[in-house]
């Protein structure tokens, strides 16, 4: 994909010998402001507020210990840079070999639920994940559990169908390892579900695609535990370097996430739109008003730390970012609440 490759060489190109600052990269970036008396430093503020009590959330830690002063030219953040310049992250998930079959079906608007049965019973790990993920309360529409493949098609629809299928495909990718990353993991999944449900329901709302918004929500988490997994690597192989602390892994994470999200896409030969939507979120276009993306994942991060009990965007702020209605907003919160609630007591 060219313009793909354009992009990800232009990134390493003009990038310095060490890498760059962590403030050259966010993970939300605010399109064009909202008209309510925002500038782009206030809006900026806002963000940068929320993202780092995400990070506190996420790494289980502090804002002292986020804000500790980082040698930019230290070893492992050298390696890593290296590695994304090359192409040469060895966790970068690879493709499920399903994929191109299912997103194939899934595009075809006259396929029948017989055949996407099939091509999905063809892989037993994929039907399990399926019907875990049908039956979690994000998905699950009733009081009956979901018992087949078929089943679930029926139910949920092609497009309800398509985010499980997403969804069943990268759960996998991110379950703990070990108990080093457990609560990373757990923690990182809960958020990028709610966020790619976010970018769902308000792709909806605008009448945009739900089920590649969903999938592109998805990618941010998958590539927070893939960075963190590579620094961990790193690290194995430097003499004495024991554990990354968590400073270096914000630090890698803000900088490389939307990258390592490129490179994903790219792995698993997703659509254009797919790189289109990751670009709009990481670099909204000067005379671009709105990104789903970019709304969904502000959405989704403050319905996670406020379910979370943890410090959050306040209410006045949220609605200075995101490019939605008082009533929208509102709907796609309550939405998302209904489902971290059920998942908690499940």
């Amino acid at each position: 994909m060219p313009s793909f490759l354009s992009w990800i060489a232009g990134f390493f190109k003009t990038a310095e010998p060490s890498p760059p600052p962590v403030s050259e990269a966010r993970l939300f970036n605010p399109a064009k402001t909202t008209g309510q008396g925002e500038t782009p430093e206030d809006a900026q503020s806002h963000t940068l507020q929320l993202e780092e009590n995400l990070f506190c959330w996420l790494l289980d830690t502090g804002p002292s210990n986020l804000r500790a002063e980082l040698n930019p030219s230290h070893a492992a953040l050298q390696e890593l840079h290296a590695r994304l310049t090359d192409n040469k992250v060895e966790e970068l998930p690879r493709r499920p070999m399903t994929l191109p079959m299912l997103m194939k079906a899934l595009s075809d608007e006259g396929v029948d639920r017989h055949k996407l049965t099939q091509i999905i019973l063809g892989d037993p790990a994929l039907t399990d994940q399926i019907l875990q993920v049908a039956n979690s309360p994000y998905f699950r529409t009733g009081d009956h559990t979901i018992e087949s493949v078929d089943q679930a098609i029926f139910i949920l629809g092609m497009n309800g169908i398509r985010n499980v299928i997403a969804a069943a495909v990268m759960r996998p990718m991110m379950a703990a390892r070990n108990s080093r990353e457990a609560l990373f993991a757990q923690r990182a999944w809960l958020w990028g579900l709610t966020c790619a449900r976010a970018a769902e329901f308000i792709a909806k709302l605008r009448n945009e695609d739900a089920s590649a918004l969903f999938t592109a929500g998805l990618l941010p988490a998958l590539s927070y535990i893939t960075i963190r997994r590579e620094l961990q690597r790193i690290f194995r192989a430097l003499p004495g370097a024991g554990e990354p602390d968590v400073a270096l892994i914000r630090h890698a994470l803000t900088r490389y996430q939307w990258v390592v999200c490129q490179l994903i896409a790219n792995e698993w030969n997703l659509p254009p739109k797919y790189h289109a939507y990751l670009m709009a979120a990481e670099r909204p276009a000067p005379d671009q008003e709105q990104t789903t993306l970019s709304d969904g994942m502000v959405i989704g991060s403050r319905e996670v730390l406020r379910h979370a009990h943890q410090r959050n965007l306040p209410e006045e702020d949220l609605a200075k970012i995101v490019h939605l209605t008082s009533e929208q907003t509102n709907r796609v919160r309550a939405a998302l609440k209904a489902g971290l609630i059920e998942g908690a007591r499940g």
